[in-house]
């Protein structure tokens, strides 16, 4: 996968904490620290985009779509 260089401004106590996490050896590097968190933000936010957009469906009606042309399906189907 093909990285790009930026450059970040991230608060002392932040980095300080970070910095701690890669003592740890539970990331290898800040980079790499930087980069899981915000992919894992990236994507709870395209998570919750999605439960929001589900919340506007009406379930009724996607149910009625679903089952939609069933009846004629059913007779169509061989008898086991």
């Amino acid at each position: 996968m093909a990285t790009s260089k930026v450059a970040i401004t991230i608060e002392k106590k932040t980095l300080d904490r970070l910095d701690s996490l890669v003592k740890d050896n539970l990331f290898p590097s800040r980079s790499r620290a930087i980069q899981e968190a915000v992919e894992e933000k990236l994507e709870h936010l395209e998570r919750n985009r999605l439960i929001r957009e589900c919340a506007k469906l009406d379930p009724a009606l996607e149910q009625a779509l679903a089952e939609e042309g069933m009846t004629e399906e059913l007779e169509k189907w061989p008898e086991y």
